[in-house]
């Protein structure tokens, strides 16, 4: 167990980033079951990537009736891309099936809002992570979730009130109209050699892991 002030899932979520010490920080949820290479397929992906801060992927229903698992699963995840990628101007996270660099998380961990317990935690880290760092979608990182996010009613209604909740916050500085400039100039300045170099990771990496109960 990891002691942290105040309650909520953001605050747990930083605090156990903050506690780890590997060089890449893996994140998934207490009822997750990852492939057996998910944790390599995680370094391998940002080894092959120095200029990625984060990786996400994306999941099946392991439970429920076996044939509606993956259409369910991409109903709801490809939703959440649908309308999160333009909100912000780039992937986002999928807390159940993410990676970063530890170097990345230091940079953001006075920024991201632990102490709001309303806050989507995996959301508000990608509006921090996104401003200055790239984040990629990997389809080599395969995890099976729970149907609880469709079953249970309550949850689903929570999930989308703390994702309004949470953009809503962020605004009117990363409105989308300006937040895409921002990170087209970002990248205009990358691509022309201005930008700051990219992060690189360790290739004998320690994969710390963060679980949200």
């Amino acid at each position: 167990m990891i002691p942290h002030p105040g309650g909520g899932i953001p605050a747990a979520s930083a605090a156990g980033y903050d506690a780890a010490t590997g060089d890449i920080l893996a994140r998934i949820d207490a009822d997750c079951v990852p492939d057996p290479h998910w944790l390599e397929n995680v370094v391998a992906a940002l080894e092959r990537r120095p200029d990625v801060a984060a990786v996400t992927g994306g999941a099946v229903f392991a439970d429920g009736p076996h044939l509606l698992r993956r259409p369910l699963a991409a109903l709801y995840l490809g939703s959440y891309f649908f309308v999160l990628t333009p909100t912000l101007g780039h992937v986002p996270i999928f807390g159940s099936n993410f990676a970063m660099r530890r170097s990345a998380w230091r940079v953001v961990t006075g920024e991201v809002h632990r102490a709001d317990s309303l806050v989507h935690d995996d959301l508000d880290l990608a509006f921090h992570l996104g401003r200055g760092h790239r984040i990629v979608f990997d389809p080599s990182l395969g995890m099976a979730i729970s149907l609880r996010p469709l079953t249970d009613p309550g949850s689903y209604v929570l999930r989308a009130r703390r994702g309004f909740h949470t953009v809503i916050l962020h605004w009117p500085r990363e409105f989308p109209p300006f937040r895409w400039l921002r990170i087209l100039r970002r990248n205009r300045l990358t691509w022309s050699g201005r930008g700051a170099a990219p992060v690189r990771s360790d290739a004998s990496a320690r994969a710390g892991r963060s679980t949200n109960q």
